[in-house]
C-alpha cells in the first residue's frame, strides 16, 4: 500500500488539508513566485513607467473629474494599495475630491458599507467617493452606442461622464474570458444589465474560443475589448498576485497592450501540462473571496473539466459562504430543467439571454460530462441536488471509494488553486 500524500487545498480564509494516495495522485499548482520586495514601489512604478503610452502624471490635469473602476468584492484585488498609490502619483495634480471610486459589480450585488471597509480599509471609505455600480438601474447608464458584434453598449454615467477613466483590477485566467482584468473592468463590469446579456449569450459562450487563456479570436473577449477601447479608457492598472494573493508584479499603460503584457505572464504562471485524462479531479476555487458560492466556484470546476476523463468525477472545495447566491438567477435557472442535458437545450434554443443563464450553461456543459460533488461549510446535500450537484463531506474518503471502484489504473488530479491553474492534456 503506497503511502498518502498530503494536499494543502486553497478552501475559505483557513485552507483544508487532504491526504491522498501517493503513487495515484498528480497534484497540479500554479507557479507560486515571491512577492514585489516593496508592493508600493512596484505598484508606483507601473504609474511612472507603463507598458505603453506616458506616465499616468502626463495624462492628468487639475481640476479634472476621475473616474477609477474597481473590482466587487468577490476579488482578492488589492484595491487600497492601488488606490493609495494612484492618489500618490497624482500628488499635485488631483485631490480625492476628484475621485469617484466605482465598484464594477456586474451583473453582482452592490458591495455592503462592511464590505467596501475590508476592500479599501476605513480612511479611504471614510474620504472617498465610492458608488456601486447597479446594472438594472437606468439612472445610472448612459447609452454610448454600438461596439464589437452588433453590441448596444450602456455604460455607468459616472464613468462616461469623468474626464479621466482609470481601470484597475487584478489578471488570472477566466473560464470563457481568457482572462480577467484589463478591458473586464468596463464591460461587463460598468455595463448595463442588456449589454451583458449580449456579451454572455448563448452563441458565444458556446464558442469553443470563448474558453481559458484565450482572447484573440475569443467572441465574448472580442467584443469586451472593442468596447473599452471604443469607449475610451484613459490609463490602465492591474497586477499579477501569487498563492498568497500579493502583488508579485503591476503593469500600467495604454489599456490594449498593457493586458496584453499581464496576461503573458500569467499564462507562463498558470499553463501546466499534464500527461493524461485523470478519473477524479479535485479542485478549488481558490479560497476566499474567489470561492464564497457556487457561481464562482463553477470556474473551478471548469478548470477540473479540462482534464476529467468522461463520466469521472470532480469534487470541489468551496465555502459557499454565500450560498449559490440567492440573489441573482442563477439558483432559479439551474434548477429550472431537471438535467444538465435539458438545460443546455433550453439555453441554445432561447431567443433572449437570461440574467446568469451564462454560468449554467457551462455548469451544464461540465455536468454533462463527469458528476460533480461539491466539499462546502455552508449548503447541505439537499441544497446541491436542486442544482445537480451533491454534497462531499470527507474529500479523502471520497476519492479512496472512487478509485476503489475504477480499479488499480485510476489516478486522481488534484487542482489545489483551482482555475488559477490551467491544466491541458499534452496528448
Amino acid at each position: 500500500m503506497s503511502e498518502n500524500v498530503t494536499v494543502e487545498l486553497a478552501y475559505g480564509r483557513s485552507g483544508l488539508t487532504v491526504e491522498l494516495p501517493g503513487e495515484r495522485t498528480t497534484v497540479v499548482a500554479p507557479a507560486n513566485p515571491p512577492a514585489a520586495p516593496d508592493t508600493d514601489v512596484a505598484l508606483r512604478g507601473a504609474l511612472s513607467d507603463p507598458v505603453a503610452g506616458p506616465p499616468l502624471r502626463q495624462r492628468v490635469r487639475p481640476g479634472q473629474r476621475i473616474a477609477v473602476s474597481l473590482c466587487d468584492a468577490t476579488r482578492p484585488q488589492p484595491r487600497e494599495a492601488m488606490v493609495r498609490a494612484l492618489l500618490a502619483e497624482l500628488e499635485g495634480i488631483a485631490t480625492r475630491e476628484d475621485f469617484t471610486l466605482l465598484v464594477a459589480t456586474g451583473t453582482h450585488r452592490g458591495n455592503t458599507d462592511a464590505e467596501l471597509r475590508a476592500m479599501l480599509g476605513d480612511e479611504l471609505v471614510d474620504t472617498m467617493r465610492i458608488v456601486n455600480h447597479d446594472c438594472r438601474d437606468p439612472e445610472m447608464l448612459r447609452h454610448v452606442g454600438t461596439f464589437g458584434d452588433g453590441v448596444e453598449v450602456s455604460l455607468n454615467r459616472h464613468w462616461v461622464d469623468a474626464d479621466v477613466r482609470i481601470t484597475t483590477g487584478f489578471v488570472e485566467p477566466h473560464f470563457f474570458a481568457g482572462f480577467s482584468g484589463g478591458p473586464k473592468l468596463v464591460a461587463p463590469g460598468l455595463a448595463g444589465l442588456d449589454t451583458v446579456l449580449t456579451l454572455h449569450d448563448a452563441a458565444r459562450i458556446a464558442s469553443p474560443r470563448a474558453t481559458w487563456a484565450v482572447c484573440e479570436g475569443n467572441p465574448v473577449h472580442d467584443d469586451v475589448r472593442a468596447i473599452a477601447d471604443g469607449t475610451g479608457v484613459d490609463f490602465a492598472f492591474d497586477v499579477v498576485l501569487n498563492r498568497e494573493q500579493r502583488v508579485v508584479e503591476a503593469f500600467g499603460g495604454d489599456l490594449l497592450p498593457m493586458h496584453a503584457a499581464a496576461r503573458e505572464v500569467v499564462r507562463e504562471l498558470s499553463m501546466q501540462p499534464v500527461p493524461q485524462r485523470y478519473d477524479v479531479v479535485v479542485t478549488t476555487n481558490s479560497g476566499f473571496p474567489l470561492d464564497q458560492n457556487v457561481y464562482q466556484a463553477v470556474k473551478g470546476m471548469t478548470a477540473a473539466a479540462t482534464v476529467v476523463k468522461p463520466g469521472g468525477l470532480i469534487i470541489c472545495a468551496a465555502e459557499c459562504s454565500d450560498g449559490f447566491p440567492d440573489h441573482g438567477s442563477f439558483r432559479e435557472v439551474l434548477a429550472s430543467e431537471p438535467t444538465p442535458e435539458a438545460l443546455l437545450r433550453t439555453i441554445s434554443g432561447r431567443t433572449e439571454t437570461v440574467p446568469d443563464q451564462w454560468q449554467v450553461q457551462i455548469l451544464a456543459r461540465v455536468l454533462a460530462t463527469a458528476r460533480v460533488g461539491v466539499h462546502t461549510t455552508h449548503l447541505t446535500d439537499a441544497d446541491l441536488r436542486t442544482a445537480h450537484l451533491y454534497r462531499v463531506d470527507d474529500i479523502a474518503e471520497a476519492v479512496h471509494a472512487e478509485l476503489a471502484a475504477r480499479g488499480p489504473d485510476a489516478r486522481v488530479c488534484v487542482l489545489p488553486e483551482g482555475p488559477q491553474t490551467i491544466p491541458y492534456v499534452t496528448t
